[in-house]
């Protein structure tokens, strides 16, 4: 099998290749970039494994008038940036100890011990500069044609190696694996079985993969077998994975679908307060308690509009929706996208001088919420009569 990417002849990338292998060194890419090709998926990151030591291959690319940057030096990683496209350029390694979130690794320069320590057979496929696609670890190439997630080798070993690697198993299950195969039983089986090593892993770390997991297009029945191994239960203590499948068909079905949203999905889940369980930026956190009391209140469409605006209102109806599993009605929307461009028409200046301190603040606290129950309809001077 070859590939034909047009990302393969870019000048950069090509430049780069020739500099290795005319030197007589291995220029393979491998991982995310080959396996989305064959599917016909995104290439985002360009990976390429070497023969070469880290030294050399700076060396190399410098002498050719590319630029090296020491971004993983010590794990055998260096950027070249090519003609203004960074490349992630990494010397053949196999794992000397682990102990589970970190690995102290040896150069090599056998490529089937390369493949042998990466996670799953799918993205342990290898291609050269013209495109002849390498599978080492044999079963890479119809794993991704079956679209079938499957540990290189003992899933138990490849787990004890880097414990998130069970985060990623679902993660990528959601992403690259058949939704209605099935996952593979010994992966969900050893997941399950190791799954108290996620304790040992950074919040940041988790809260990345679990990021990357709800931004998939359907994220459902990954989360579902995370629920069935007890692994979301030990990252989102108290999460509910109910809601979530009946949010992303509402996402899917409005009349203007909406791109998957990992906060909107966060909040469907629920849970005892994620955004500390989870590492989540000042601005995520914000938004899901915004969503998450949102949901909770009394507010009706308008008012949510009025004080969140139209898309956090949108989002806070949604989950709603999916809590009480009734329909999203186009009249709820349309209320709060009235609310959101509504502008209160009396000001503090309107009551004084004959009010102040928290007497005017409670009447305008009064007329804001008769003007709010009015649909926004009553104007200043309604108000203020």
């Amino acid at each position: 099998m070859r590939l034909q990417a047009g990302w393969m002849a870019h000048p950069g990338t090509r430049a780069l290749c020739q500099a290795l292998t005319d030197a007589g060194h291995q220029a393979l890419f491998v991982g995310g970039c080959v396996r989305n090709e064959l599917i016909g998926a995104e290439v985002a990151d360009i990976d390429i494994a070497t023969d070469a030591t880290p030294d050399r291959v700076t060396a190399l690319v410098e002498t050719a008038g590319l630029r090296a940057v020491p971004t993983g030096i010590d794990h055998g990683t260096v950027t070249v940036i090519a003609k203004g496209r960074p490349h992630e350029v990494t010397t053949f390694r196999k794992d000397m100890e682990t102990d589970g979130r970190h690995a102290t690794v040896s150069f090599s320069t056998d490529i089937a011990e390369d493949a042998a320590r990466r996670d799953f057979t799918m993205n342990a496929l290898y291609a050269t500069p013209e495109g002849e696609v390498l599978d080492p670890v044999g079963t890479g190439l119809s794993d991704l044609t079956d679209r079938c997630l499957r540990f290189i080798g003992v899933p138990e070993d490849r787990i004890r190696e880097d414990y998130l690697r069970i985060l990623r198993f679902f993660r990528f299950h959601a992403w690259y694996a058949d939704p209605d195969g099935g996952m593979d039983a010994d992966g969900l089986a050893a997941c399950a079985a190791l799954s108290g090593g996620l304790e040992t892993l950074s919040k940041e770390r988790i809260s990345a993969e679990i990021t990357r997991l709800l931004s998939a297009p359907d994220p459902a029945p990954a989360v579902a077998a995370m629920v069935q191994a007890g692994v979301l239960a030990r990252i989102l203590p108290g999460a509910d994975a109910r809601r979530l499948p009946i949010l992303v068909d509402m996402e899917t079905t409005l009349p203007l679908p909406l791109p998957p949203d990992p906060i909107r999905r966060l909040a469907a889940l629920g849970g005892d307060a994620p955004g500390t369980a989870l590492r989540l930026g000042k601005a995520e956190a914000k938004r899901l308690s915004l969503l998450r009391d949102g949901v909770a209140a009394s507010a009706g469409p308008g008012e949510l509009g009025y004080r969140h605006g139209a898309a956090a209102a949108r989002d806070i109806l949604l989950l709603r929706a999916a809590s009480f599993e009734h329909p999203l009605l186009p009249a709820d929307l349309a209320s709060a996208a009235r609310g959101a461009a509504a502008e209160f028409p009396v000001s503090a200046a309107d009551l004084m001088p004959g009010l102040t301190g928290a007497a005017l603040g409670a009447r305008l606290a009064v007329l804001e919420q008769r003007w709010i129950a009015s649909g926004f309809a009553l104007d200043r001077a309604a108000l203020l009569s």
